[in-house]
C-alpha cells in the first residue's frame, strides 16, 4: 500500500512538468537547500567537514560504525545543484542503514566547471579515501547525476588500473547524455538542453558523460534503483541489460508508484524502505 507522504509526494511532483530556467543557477542551488533544510538529521549521527581530495568533504558517522569500511556518495542535481547540506538527512540514514561512515563529496558544478570537472574529483576523491581503508571496503553511492557520476568513477579507475570499490548503488541514475531511451518520450529535448552545462563542447556520448556506453567488464556488483515511469527509466534498464550481458554481478529494483530518487526525501515511508535495502546490499557485498 501506497504511503500517505508518497501519495503526496506524487501530486505534487505529477503538477511540476518542468522547472523553472529563467531562475539564476544560484537561485536554483538556493531553492533546493532550503526545499530540504526541513528533512530530519538523526540526532545519534555526528557530523564533521574536512577536505578530500582538496574538495569540501562531509563525514556522517552513525554510532558503533565500522571504520574499516564506508561509503563515498555523490549528491544529485543534474551537475548543476546539490549540496552537501541538501543531502544532510538521506547521507545520515544511508550511515545508520549501513552501520558505517558516509562521506559525501563537494564535487565541482556546472556552469562554473564542465566536464571533466566533477569526474576528476569523484577520482581524486575515490583515491584518497582509499587511502584510509581498503578500496573494497567502499560502496560508492549517488542519485541521478550523483548516479552517473558513480558509474563514470568506476570506469576511469579501471581506465587507469586503479583499484574498485567493492560495490556501488545508483539511484535513478542519468547515465546516458543523449537521451536514446524511449523513457524520456517529450521530455527529451528538455533534458538534453540542461545537460549541456556540463558537457561543454565534449559529445553527448563521451562515456565519462554517458557511462551507459563504457565497457561494463569487470566492475563490482551493482545495485541500481529506478521509478517505474520516470524519464530516466530506460538508463537504467538499459544499463542493467549491459552489465549483465558483461557478467556483472547487477540486480535492478524498479519501483511503482514512486519518482525520481524519492530515496533522499526521508520523511517518506518508502524512502527508508529503500535505504534500508541499501544497508543490506551493502552488507552483503563488503562483508566481513
Amino acid at each position: 500500500m501506497v504511503s500517505e507522504e508518497m501519495r503526496g509526494f506524487l501530486s505534487s511532483v505529477n503538477q511540476k512538468t518542468r522547472k523553472d530556467t529563467n531562475k539564476s543557477i544560484h537561485q536554483q542551488r538556493a531553492e533546493l537547500d532550503a526545499f530540504m533544510a526541513d528533512l530530519e538529521v538523526p540526532a545519534e549521527v555526528d557530523m564533521s567537514d574536512f577536505k578530500l581530495a582538496g574538495r569540501p568533504a562531509r563525514r556522517y558517522t552513525p554510532p558503533g560504525a565500522r571504520t574499516d569500511r564506508g561509503i563515498l556518495c555523490f549528491h544529485g542535481g543534474g551537475y548543476r545543484v546539490g549540496s552537501l547540506n541538501a543531502y544532510n538527512s538521506f547521507m545520515s540514514h544511508l550511515a545508520i542503514a549501513c552501520e558505517a561512515p558516509v562521506t559525501g563529496l563537494d564535487y565541482r558544478l556546472a556552469p562554473e566547471h564542465t566536464y571533466p570537472a566533477a569526474l576528476d574529483d569523484a577520482v581524486a576523491a575515490f583515491v584518497e579515501l582509499s587511502a584510509s581503508m581498503a578500496s573494497e571496503n567502499i560502496m560508492i553511492i549517488g542519485d541521478s547525476a550523483g548516479g552517473s557520476l558513480t558509474l563514470s568513477c568506476l570506469l576511469k579507475l579501471k581506465e587507469q588500473n586503479l583499484p574498485l570499490a567493492g560495490c556501488a548503488t545508483l539511484l535513478s541514475a542519468n547515465t546516458d547524455f543523449t537521451c536514446s531511451g524511449d523513457s524520456y518520450g517529450e521530455r527529451r529535448a528538455e533534458f538534453k538542453e540542461g545537460l549541456k552545462a556540463y558537457a561543454g563542447d565534449h559529445p553527448m556520448d563521451t562515456v565519462g558523460l554517458s557511462p551507459l556506453f563504457g565497457d561494463h567488464a569487470g566492475l563490482p556488483p551493482l545495485l541500481i534503483h529506478v521509478a517505474s515511469d520516470e524519464s530516466m527509466l530506460d538508463d537504467s534498464t538499459q544499463l542493467q541489460e549491459r552489465a549483465v550481458a558483461a557478467g556483472v554481478d547487477s540486480q535492478i529494483q524498479i519501483f511503482d508508484d514512486a519518482f525520481h530518487v524519492f530515496q533522499i526525501f526521508t520523511n517518506i515511508p518508502e524512502a527508508r524502505e529503500a535505504i534500508a535495502a541499501i544497508g543490506t546490499f551493502f552488507q552483503k557485498k563488503i562483508g566481513d
